[in-house]
């Protein structure tokens, strides 16, 4: 994989963001809040982290990538797109009858997506069972994919859900140490600020409690996003959290912060102003 310098994954994230706009204002429906406030953390994992095969996308020894937020699938297609997995002009179909871009991933139509999604919280139980199986088989030696790493995006408003505390217990019951859980932490839900709506408390202390490692990192800070998924793949006493500050709506300012932008899509003219000031950042 190429050595991609911070400069050009900044780049590649705001073309990333571009596609964002233009994929769901496109659409007239989506959710770009949480798309655009992960853009990085994605263009890291892709392009600098996962251990993958865009050629060969069904590669045993692969990383995985669960997306349990779904909703926030245009970052991940957007993502794939530009990694190679599959042509960039297949992103003018988001959401569209019979296209492979659905509303929420499903992994049987698109190279590169590990899982389908819709109901929130699912996706880290998805991933406990993958990296369970893979440590099975290492224990037994019937495959090497046991030395891979299971990734799961997951959103703090997920964290409402009591079927993620089981996932999280169970993570720890079998040291799952090939888990690493990020946690999009932007503060916001479809109905409001997360706070408001089901107040999470303290999550460090409480993923410290369940017996799982915990790192917190800046999501728009490469140099810190790089560290910090690299000493979480170091790491393999326990599953990993890595609970990421993230801004939603990030780089397009009328965007960010908002919860209104949870699940709208920009019209003509908002769309226009967004991609011109993400076009400005080049």
């Amino acid at each position: 994989m190429k050595n991609y310098s911070v400069k050009e994954l900044k780049s590649v994230a705001n073309l990333i963001r571009q596609d964002i706009i233009r994929m769901i204002h496109r659409a007239g429906s989506g959710h770009p809040g949480g798309a655009l406030g992960m853009a990085d953390i994605f263009t890291v994992l892709y392009f600098k982290i996962l251990k993958h095969n865009h050629e060969k996308p069904n590669w045993e020894q692969r990383d995985r990538l669960i997306l349990s937020n779904g909703h926030i699938c245009p970052v991940l297609y957007a993502t794939l797109a530009h990694r190679g997995y599959f042509a960039l002009n297949i992103l003018k179909k988001l959401r569209r009858i019979n296209s492979p871009l659905q509303g929420h991933p499903h992994n049987q139509t698109l190279a590169g997506i590990e899982n389908s999604s819709g109901p929130l919280g699912q996706g880290i139980s998805i991933a406990v069972g993958m990296a369970l199986a893979a440590q099975l088989n290492k224990q037994s030696a019937k495959s090497e994919v046991g030395e891979n790493h299971i990734f799961c995006i997951t959103s703090d408003g997920e964290h409402n859900e009591g079927q993620v505390w089981e996932a999280i217990m169970t993570a720890n019951k079998y040291k799952l140490g090939n888990l690493i859980n990020i946690v999009d932490y932007n503060g916001i839900q479809i109905d409001g600020k997360t706070k408001d709506i089901m107040p999470l408390g303290n999550l460090k202390n409480k993923y410290l409690s369940f017996g799982w490692k915990v790192l917190e990192v800046n999501g728009h800070n490469y140099t810190q996003i790089i560290n910090t998924l690299n000493k979480a793949k170091e790491y393999r006493q326990s599953p990993v959290v890595i609970i990421a500050k993230t801004i939603p709506g990030k780089n397009v300012k009328f965007m960010e912060n908002k919860f209104s932008w949870h699940g709208k899509a920009p019209n003509d003219k908002e769309a226009e102003t967004a991609l011109e000031q993400l076009k400005n950042l080049c």
